[in-house]
């Protein structure tokens, strides 16, 4: 499993607009074959700051998420909804059974 932290800090005077735009590409992904979960979180450490939190079956379908067309829609734009430059990480992890 591959798992994505995106961290975005978005300006305060368009985040309503930035909310709007990203919910199209949450439900596309979700819908996504090789989707685990894919979750938008607000920091409430540090303001302006969301989170996406991505879990993909691998990394194939990650090539395929990047490359999909809701996704360079939302990309294509994005900068001018950030402050700074996105950051990710991609991690490779498994479930833990109890």
């Amino acid at each position: 499993m591959i798992i994505i932290h995106a961290e975005m800090k978005v300006n305060r005077e368009v985040e309503a607009e930035f909310l709007e735009s990203v919910q199209e590409l949450i439900e596309a992904s979700r819908a996504e074959a090789g989707n685990v979960s894919y979750k938008l979180l607000k920091d409430t450490d540090q303001d302006d700051t969301y989170l996406m939190i991505e879990q993909w079956k691998d990394q194939e379908a990650v090539a395929a998420h990047n490359a999909s067309s809701h996704f360079q829609a939302f990309v294509a734009p994005a900068a001018q909804f950030l402050t700074a430059p996105l950051q990710a990480q991609a991690f490779a992890g498994q479930p833990i059974s109890k």
